[in-house]
């Protein structure tokens, strides 16, 4: 009933509606003369439903390549920032309110009809604006330099002990010689280690025991979210930085988990996220009214580590002043480059051994240029198919395998034999693929606008892994292809040397992932506090 409605809607779009637009921007200029060509013999592809968290979209691709002739051809560039897309109305649905519409060119063979709810369809549209690394870093010195943190109401003997850290970490030598850590991956590693072993001499951190399980307290140790987590489970069991008396905290956890918010409190295919964010916000307003701790603040002392993509929404507001520890790190949502944390989304397939499986075949044995294979998650994924399923021999690109153990321990092979792993963005920009990557020693390619890269205040991505910019995905071969036997040698090396920090341990160890989450949220307090 839903395919005919579609069909039935689609019919009338063509039929009384798209004769009367001017053309696509995006469009070239042989467009206005094939319109009406395309019009009448317009070639119904595939139609994909997309299950998006809170609702389904129905997404129709069209094939314009024969119906625009030889030369008539979308824009070249996947994502031009010339693309304006056309709203149109598409009919009306059973309540008889108009069901709004928009054509978005995808590459010279498809375009998208998608509906205009805007709130809902965001993971399924391009980025309004793209923000790459060199403006991250540039936005991350000119941050350190301005914090625009809350001054404290009260002066604290504890805000003392990280000014004098921050002067400390500063004047670190520019040089360093170490034989724990690998300097090439970090952006200054002396710095780094001088702030590593000030945390570990300085600082403590209070824990809120209030809130009631399971959003509260109860870590999931397996899957996507497990981030979020092994650290609440980490943090919670540590004994060098947790204190029992708040007023010797230099940090405050509120140890809640996003996941298990939306596994209890979302209403399936309600739509409606409000009453997560307003749980959150009588969470924050209880601790507030109980401790003086935040108001001193305004909360900037206070952290959370989340890894669900709703994260970013259900702490809006309310925990705006925060470090924010989440996955989904979108610079484009509100994520503060130099405040929050980009934190690594890691599926672990064993929480008794995390470390299943760890490890890769050497480069020399690494026979497959480029691997990527998984579900048509947001908008990206589809173009990346469009251009690289089953188009180059070297290219091993393709939409999810079967389920299974057989097909999970080939999608694990193919990552450990592969020189490059495709890693782009799903629904949101965050994904697992960046960590996988790293723990099979495969040279993560970053495809994702707006994503702040794990760690990004101290680890110097170019060192480790490739990023391409989304409209670049046509010519992704070639960037790959470009890259010398000795850079890719390199690069992987730099992917061993990382791997460390990258790591969850059943009893944390020096520099993994536990410590790495950490460090990050004491590092940028250290660079955002100000003094009374």
């Amino acid at each position: 009933m839903v395919v005919l409605l579609l069909v039935t809607t689609i019919h009338f779009f063509c039929q009384t509606v798209l004769p009367f637009f001017t053309p696509i921007p995006s469009f070239n200029d042989q467009f206005q003369e094939h319109r009406l060509q395309f019009v009448q013999n317009i070639h119904l592809g595939e139609i994909v439903s997309i299950d998006v968290g809170e609702t389904s979209h129905e997404l129709l691709s069209v094939d314009v390549s024969n119906n625009l002739g030889d030369g008539g051809l979308v824009n070249s560039s996947v994502f031009s920032e010339k693309v304006m897309p056309k709203i149109v109305k598409l009919g009306v649905d059973k309540s008889g309110v108009g069901l709004g519409g928009r054509v978005l060119p995808i590459n010279e063979k498809y375009v998208l009809f998608v509906s205009d709810d805007r709130k809902k369809m965001r993971c399924l549209m391009p980025p309004k604006s793209v923000m790459y690394k060199e403006q991250m870093d540039r936005l991350l010195v000119r941050n350190r330099r301005s914090s625009r943190a809350m001054r404290p109401r009260w002066s604290s003997v504890r805000d003392q002990d990280i000014l004098a850290s921050k002067v400390r970490i500063t004047s670190s030598p520019s040089r360093m010689v170490d034989q724990e850590l690998y300097a090439s991956v970090f952006r200054n590693v002396s710095m780094f280690k001088r702030s590593y072993e000030l945390m570990e001499r300085t600082l403590k951190v209070y824990v809120y025991k209030d809130g009631e399980k399971p959003i509260f307290h109860q870590p999931i140790l397996k899957g996507l979210y497990a981030s979020e987590g092994w650290f609440m489970k980490l943090m919670e069991g540590n004994k060098q930085f947790v204190v029992k008396d708040p007023r010797k905290a230099h940090l405050f956890y509120m140890p809640f988990s996003a996941r298990m918010l939306e596994h209890t409190l979302y209403v399936r295919n309600s739509h409606n996220r409000t009453n997560l964010r307003q749980y959150l916000k009588n969470y924050a307003e209880k601790i507030a009214s109980k401790y003086p701790f935040w108001n001193r603040t305004g909360g900037a002392d206070h952290f959370l580590v989340a890894c669900h993509d709703w994260a970013p929404y259900e702490t809006r507001h309310h925990m705006e002043h925060c470090i924010k520890a989440l996955c989904n790190a979108d610079v484009t949502t509100g994520f503060k480059i130099g405040r929050d944390v980009s934190l690594p989304e890691c599926y672990v397939r064993s929480a008794r051994n995390p470390l299943r499986d760890l490890g890769g075949k050497p480069a020399s044995e690494r026979h497959i240029l480029a691997f990527y294979a998984g579900n048509m998650h947001g908008y990206l994924r589809k173009i990346l198919l469009e251009y690289w399923n089953d188009k180059d021999a070297d290219m091993k690109i393709s939409g999810p395998m079967p389920p299974g153990v057989a097909s999970k321990m080939n999608y694990i092979e193919h990552m450990k034999s592969s020189k490059y792993c495709i890693c782009p963005k799903g629904y949101e920009v965050n994904s697992p693929r960046v960590v996988e990557s790293i723990f099979y020693e495969c040279v993560p390619v970053i495809i994702s606008d707006n994503f702040v890269p794990p760690f990004f205040e101290v680890l110097d991505w170019e060192a480790f892994s490739v990023i391409v910019a989304e409209k670049d995905i046509p010519d992704l071969k070639k960037i790959l292809a470009a890259i010398t036997d000795e850079k890719y040698r390199e690069l992987q090396n730099g992917v061993k040397k990382v791997q460390r920090h990258f790591l969850w341990h059943v009893k944390p160890q020096k520099y993994d992932l536990f410590h790495m989450i950490l460090h990050s949220i004491w590092y940028n307090r250290v660079f955002q506090i100000k003094p009374r």
